[in-house]
């Protein structure tokens, strides 16, 4: 078998940069090592920034977000049982962000790739890449217990934190910088209409963290900061409904409508990047390459973000014979990933209770929410980095 590029992984990343490629009439093939099916079982968060909802567009797979996505123009912050909201869109000449579901969006864009009938390796096992280092790079895999070969002339890697392609780079090419959160998120997902239908709720609260999203007008999910160590059999539907209506002002907490969980899990909360993010013929994208805690709903917009930039590269090398943004592609994509896990980290930290703090650490939270609604350059940082920072910031 043979293709121009190889991509590893058919999350959303990987089918997007498929999609892109195609588009521009470059060859692709996706190997992924899950079944179709449960790619798709993931459950995942759903807030799209601008530039990823232009990106589906150019991809020409926005049928489903255009049609069914909830445009948010505000965020709304809660502490001290009061409740604020930051005027996004106004701070930002009028950009947004939308909620539609990874999920669907990972279903559309599999539409788009069988309807065009391009090829998508499943249940590929034992998946491993090679010479990538050199100009004949390879993917060997099984499938169905018969061995195959894939050569490629270069290999995206969009195969996630755990994937095969950062493990094979070599000792001592690559430096891991990491922050792990002492605390979790206990999230629950429930066929029931959001509180606050276009807007996220942040809440801080001296019994922790909690937020309020959704994943359309009859579906929401919703989340409580709670100890690593916890197990979802702790936690029944009745205690998270309770715990969570704690966390928010009484107003807002007396229009929660509950109902029995579809989906009830624990993710504990880290910060993580790799560098570089290129290899030879080996490129990094998405999770493969970095970690961002939900608090900023950065993950998946991160990952459209390296494939604008290792699309753009690639159709560049290919149809215009430059390898300048090959060349620049790990540059250009860690610089808007310490972007975004700045103010992840930052709103995490803002928002969190940690074990071990006081009372004065509280205020001092309060303190700094406080100004952010009042001050008009802070309201104005919020909202820029929450709506995305362009793809050509500070170049």
């Amino acid at each position: 078998m043979k293709t121009q590029v190889a991509i590893i992984g058919a999350g959303p990343s990987g089918l997007l940069l498929g999609q892109l490629l195609h588009k521009a009439g470059i060859d692709n093939v996706i190997v992924e090592r899950q079944t179709g099916d449960y790619v798709l079982g993931r459950i995942r968060a759903g807030i799209l920034e601008q530039i990823t909802v232009d990106l589906l567009r150019e991809a020409g797979v926005s049928e489903g977000v255009d049609a069914e996505g909830t445009v948010h123009h505000s965020i709304e912050l809660v502490y001290k049982n009061i409740r604020r909201s930051i005027d996004v869109s106004g701070l930002t000449d009028g950009k947004v962000v939308t909620a539609y579901g990874q999920t669907e969006m990972t279903r559309d864009l599999m539409a788009a790739r069988e309807k065009a009938g391009l090829t998508t390796i499943y249940s590929a096992s034992g998946v491993s890449i090679h010479d990538f280092d050199g100009t004949r790079p390879s993917v060997r895999f099984e499938v169905e217990g018969q061995a195959k070969a894939l050569q490629c002339d270069f290999i995206a890697g969009c195969d996630g934190f755990h994937g095969v392609c950062r493990a094979s780079v070599p000792e001592g090419s690559i430096t891991e910088y990491e922050k792990v959160y002492p605390f979790g998120w206990l999230g629950v997902l429930a066929d029931v209409p959001p509180v606050s239908p276009h807007a996220i709720v942040y809440a801080n609260s001296e019994r922790g963290f909690a937020l309020c999203s959704m994943r359309s007008m009859t579906r929401s999910r919703y989340y409580v900061q709670c100890p690593i160590d916890d197990k979802v059999e702790d936690w029944s539907d009745e205690r998270f409904w309770n715990e969570l209506r704690l966390r928010l002002d009484p107003d807002l907490a007396s229009r929660i409508i509950t109902g029995p969980s579809i989906e009830k899990s624990i993710a504990p909360l880290r910060s993580f990047v790799a560098e570089p993010m290129r290899f030879g013929r080996l490129f990094l994208a998405g999770d493969a390459a970095h970690i961002v805690p939900p608090t900023g709903a950065k993950g998946l917009n991160l990952a459209a973000s390296d494939v604008k930039y290792l699309s753009s590269a690639l159709i560049e090398h290919c149809i215009e014979k430059s390898d300048a943004g090959i060349d620049n592609y790990s540059q250009r994509a860690l610089a808007r990933v310490w972007r975004a896990e700045r103010f992840s980290w930052w709103l995490t930290t803002l928002l969190h209770r940690f074990p071990g703090t006081g009372g004065f650490d509280q205020k001092v939270q309060e303190a700094e929410l406080e100004y952010l609604v009042n001050s008009q350059a802070a309201s104005r940082s919020l909202a820029e980095n929450y709506v995305g920072l362009p793809l050509d910031f500070a170049e």
